[in-house]
């Protein structure tokens, strides 16, 4: 169960998106918020934008939707050169078929769900995906504190992977920091969305050696790897 750390964009200087794409080395995926001003009450960018990001940096793309239909938006984010698309299920109308379309277009399929949203009712769909986002903070906005309620449900979802035997991520994304990612690591999240705590920082790829570092230690020793 390898940590991935997944610098948010959302946090980076919007004027020097080239550069501080190139400011994080070693990340693992770059984490792209795309917010339309409907489904959360912010709105960011789009197509042309990761169009340009995918040209400018060796770092795979994680996109990450938080914009109504979905269905309709998503595949050309693929086409963009996003490596990974997120969309959230409570925008999607067929949430099955869309992660079928994004994986058919050769990127990773994953499905967001807000703090409210329990995870239960979409047991059946995990195998279709290869990550599942928890918001561990309401979407639409960065630097929000970490929601601490959200841990039993990152818990019940690293259940349902396990009792599945699924190779699938497990992505937590809001408030997430040298304070709160160790929680995270131990109640099962394997892919960790950092935002001011990395462009906050002063080294940020130092800062995002450091996530991982916290990250590791707590994971090698959980009880949810121990019985992979």
């Amino acid at each position: 169960m390898a940590v991935q750390i997944n610098p948010s964009i959302l946090s980076a200087d919007f004027a020097r998106l080239t550069e501080e794409a190139r400011a994080v080395e070693g990340a693992d995926w770059l984490h792209v918020d795309v917010m339309d001003n409907h489904f959360v009450p912010n709105l960011t960018l789009g197509v042309p934008v990761v169009e340009s990001l995918a040209r400018a940096t060796d770092t795979p793309l994680d996109c990450h939707l938080m914009i109504e239909a979905p269905d309709r938006w998503a595949p050309q984010y693929v086409e963009a050169g996003a490596s990974s698309v997120t969309f959230h299920v409570e925008a999607a109308a067929a949430p099955v078929r869309l992660a079928r379309e994004i994986r058919a277009k050769g990127a990773r399929a994953s499905m967001a769900l807000k703090p409210a949203t329990p995870i239960e009712p979409y047991e059946d769909l995990l195998p279709e995906l290869d990550m599942l986002l928890i918001m561990t903070v309401e979407p639409g906005f960065g630097g929000q504190a970490f929601l601490d309620i959200m841990l039993p449900k990152i818990r019940r979802t690293r259940q349902l992977i396990g009792k599945h035997g699924l190779d699938l991520w497990l992505q937590v994304d809001g408030g997430v920091s040298a304070s709160t990612i160790e929680r995270c690591a131990e109640a099962g999240a394997d892919v960790f969305v950092a935002g001011s705590a990395v462009y906050g920082a002063e080294d940020p790829a130092a800062a995002v050696r450091a996530l991982r570092t916290r990250a590791e230690n707590v994971t090698a020793g959980a009880s949810w790897t121990c019985d992979h």
